[in-house]
């Protein structure tokens, strides 16, 4: 099984088109979405290209593979222009036996897990993460439009039971973790 991960997109269509080439060249099972989609919100200064009306098609054409859960900048009004479930704040799904567990980051992170996760996927921070602590694991794919932290934009990648934080722009790996 293999899943691409991606979080806080933030209505970048620069960073979008690359998912979108990205999701072409890996070909992956699912496509797992940690929210803030579409728009930038008001704490983050708007992205390079940002265009949420240009990211609607490309997510949209990928909706029979996605996975998403809410972000804190998602809104009722962009479950009206995504055709994929995107206003869960926790989901789940199971690869190669194990149970990974999706949530945005602004309730449920690693001051307070949701409850019952082993392996916790989550965004928000826009700095990315990969390690266990107190017998959780802690995935966080950065942001793929607004990196913080001295980050490069990045996303994550799932296969072979093995975690992977890589540059966007690049896929070099920052980061991993053998499930």
């Amino acid at each position: 099984m293999k899943a691409l991960i991606f979080s806080d997109i933030h209505g970048s269509l620069n960073a979008c088109s690359r998912v979108d080439e990205l999701i072409k060249k890996h070909n992956p099972d699912f496509i797992l979405l940690l929210g803030d989609l579409l728009y930038h919100g008001p704490r983050n200064d708007l992205p390079p290209s940002y265009n949420p009306k240009g990211v609607i098609p490309i997510l949209n054409n990928y909706k029979d593979s996605i996975l998403a859960v809410r972000g804190n900048c998602e809104a009722e009004v962009d479950q009206m222009v995504l055709s994929f479930p995107v206003m869960s704040t926790t989901s789940e799904v199971f690869v190669d036996g194990l149970k990974l567990t999706l949530t945005h980051g602004h309730i449920y992170n690693e001051a307070n897990p949701v409850p019952g996760a082993k392996i916790m996927l989550y965004g928000h921070t826009h700095i990315p993460v990969c390690h266990k602590k107190d017998d959780i694991v802690f995935f966080n794919p950065g942001s793929t439009s607004i990196p913080k932290g001295g980050f490069k934009p990045s996303f994550g990648i799932y296969e072979n039971r093995k975690l992977s934080v890589l540059e966007l722009s690049n896929e070099k790996e920052m980061m991993a973790l053998t499930l």
